[in-house]
């Protein structure tokens, strides 16, 4: 049975495509959020992540990556065939 559910987003993506347009390094980040460059390297292989680690970014980057994550998400939605 093939699964039909919507793909969501992966929000590491999301978060490095942001750092990439601000020109930040993950090690900016790493000081940011207080924890390590190779933490905020697993956060951008991730596809989820905790809310609270999402307000921290968040916070750090200055934007909103919760609404970022919504919009990506109902872009691929709103693409699935017979999606009204």
């Amino acid at each position: 049975m093939k699964d039909t559910s919507p793909q969501l987003p992966h929000i590491g993506q999301i978060i490095r495509a942001e750092l990439d347009r601000q020109g930040r390094k993950q090690t900016w980040l790493a000081k940011q959020i207080n924890c390590d460059r190779s933490n905020v390297s697993d956060i951008l292989k991730r596809r989820s992540i905790d809310c609270e680690m999402l307000w921290r970014i968040s916070k750090a980057l200055q934007v909103n990556l919760f609404e970022m994550y919504y919009h990506n998400a109902s872009t691929s939605i709103s693409a699935e065939p017979n999606h009204p």
